[in-house]
């Protein structure tokens, strides 16, 4: 018979002798019986790391995945985190969730172990965006917050992000400081779940109204919309949160023939309409597509279940649907709001964008062409939040964005968008319509203007304990022999991100 690791043996047995339910341990010798060693090995030969932007995996028993357990611990370490941190105030928290199976749940016990550990909870009355939670922590003047979402992740995956006090996800130095909190929880016997009622307010639709509000604010085409009220738009959630938001927000600009795609209207973390809930792939507006189709609409738009990234459609020259990638949307945002803001004669200076660096450098050369500022960030939106915190008060954000279909309008919130990005993206199409236009050709006017910028994706899985492995190696083999030619061009230099380096290719003598 196949025998486990030592190692993970070990975990194995603290589980079954230790202070965990006993579904959980009959769940574990239901997999010993049946001899699924390498379903034992990967849930539990290691920890569930809590990373920079806290914690993501597979739900199931076990030490390496999503569960009561895991979650407990995020959370009683973000809990000692803020209270040795912020000594001398009233500590409080916001917590949301998305659609995901089991993510109200879970979420009840991130809020039983904060309540437990003396910390003031505001927890929404059910599934909400992301830059909600977001918006709610600086609304409300919290320490942090935590949204449960895996993103765009397949339907077996739930996840923990943790939020600072600016609304954004945690960064240097404190993202460091929680992961050492949470390493530091020997056992669950640590963790307190015996949750304090008394400091758990739900909040909801105040907190959706001062949301939208601030939305609202954001428009600068008004004129255009009032006489495009009519422009046809389909829009899906694909099962998830931006169902709450998208469709009130899009009414409040003006839009009066939205047509939802109401099978994907339906909460459901199984996903059952898609393979997988990401709108940078085609078959998950597929629906939304055949809906377009079917009334001749002129804008898809799908978002992610957790509402911070949006994916679009518009039709060609010839009338034929395409779909627009990450860097066509936030290039056509980006100058779109610039050349607002200079049509309105608010361009002194003073403002600035900001993107990632692996995200288009048209974006750059619009910016630059306007006379504003582009910031290059490392590739995450907590940096592109982190440097808008930064400069708050002292320059004035337009927006931002990053290729995987992420992007911010606005001060509001410190995180990818897709509500604020759905209705400036709705006001966009009625902008171009009204100017005898559309969002295609205003597509190829900027390329005319700045220059062609074609990029493509493509993702490999690689998963379970084996995959981790086989991505550190390819990881450690690139940086040993970096590539000398890349589709046909030599390669100059090679920046390490995560040394800090550059190296120099010299040219074979």
């Amino acid at each position: 018979m196949e025998q486990l690791e030592a190692s993970v043996q070990h975990k194995i047995d603290q589980w079954l002798e230790g202070n965990y339910d006993e579904n959980a341990k009959q769940e574990i010798r239901s997999l010993i019986n049946q001899e699924k060693f390498d379903e034992l090995t990967d849930a539990f030969y290691k920890d569930l790391e809590f990373g920079t932007g806290g914690l993501r995996g597979i739900m199931g028993v076990g030490s390496n995945r999503v569960n009561k357990y895991t979650f407990g611990v995020a959370t009683q370490g973000f809990s000692n985190f803020l209270k040795k941190t912020y000594p001398d105030q009233e500590l409080k928290v916001a917590i949301a969730h998305d659609c995901r199976n089991n993510s109200d749940t879970l979420a009840k016990v991130v809020a039983d172990v904060f309540s437990a550990n003396g910390i003031k909870v505001y927890f929404f009355e059910g599934l909400r965006p992301t830059p909600e939670l977001s918006f709610a922590v600086r609304e409300l003047g919290c320490q942090g917050g935590v949204v449960l979402t895996a993103s765009h992740n397949p339907k077996e995956y739930n996840g923990f992000k943790a939020y600072g006090s600016d609304g954004g996800q945690l960064v240097s130095p404190y993202d460091k400081a929680v992961m050492e909190e949470v390493q530091k929880i020997a056992s669950v016997d640590d963790v307190n779940f015996d949750g304090n009622s008394n400091l758990i307010e739900i909040i909801g639709k105040d907190i959706d109204d001062k949301y939208l509000a601030e939305l609202k604010k954001l428009s600068v085409s008004q004129q255009a919309i009032q006489n495009q009220k009519d422009l046809k738009i389909v829009f899906s959630p694909i099962h998830g949160t931006a169902g709450v938001l998208v469709p009130p927000a899009l009414k409040m600009y003006g839009f009066e023939n939205v047509t939802l795609v109401e099978e994907q209207m339906v909460v459901d973390g199984n996903f059952p309409t898609v393979v997988y809930p990401n709108p940078e792939e085609q078959d998950a507006l597929a629906m939304a597509l055949d809906k377009a189709k079917e009334i001749d609409a002129e804008l898809v738009m799908a978002t992610d279940p957790d509402a911070d990234r949006i994916g679009i459609a518009v039709k060609n020259n010839s009338g034929d649907w395409v779909l627009l990638n990450g860097n066509q949307t936030g290039t056509l945002i980006i100058n779109y709001m610039l050349t607002a803001w200079e049509n309105a004669g608010k361009i002194s200076g003073n403002q600035y964008i900001v993107k990632t660096v692996v995200t288009s450098y048209l974006i750059d050369r619009i910016a630059d062409s306007y006379g504003v500022e582009c910031f290059n960030t490392l590739t995450g939106f907590k940096y592109i939040g982190e440097l808008m915190t930064e400069l708050e008060g002292k320059k004035e954000f337009i927006a931002g964005g990053e290729e995987s279909y992420g992007y911010l309008i606005g001060e509001h919130v410190r995180d990818k968008d897709a509500i604020v990005s759905a209705v400036i993206i709705a006001e966009m199409a009625a902008y171009y319509k009204d100017n005898g236009s559309s969002l295609y050709q205003a597509l190829l006017e900027m390329y005319v203007d700045h220059g062609v910028f074609q990029e493509k994706l493509i993702s490999i899985t690689k998963k379970g304990k084996s995959g981790a492995e086989e991505i550190q190696q390819m990881m450690k083999d690139f940086r040993a022999d970096p590539p000398k030619e890349l589709g046909g061009s030599k390669v100059k230099s090679v920046k390490d991100y995560l040394t800090q380096k550059e190296k120099i290719q010299r040219p074979a003598s």
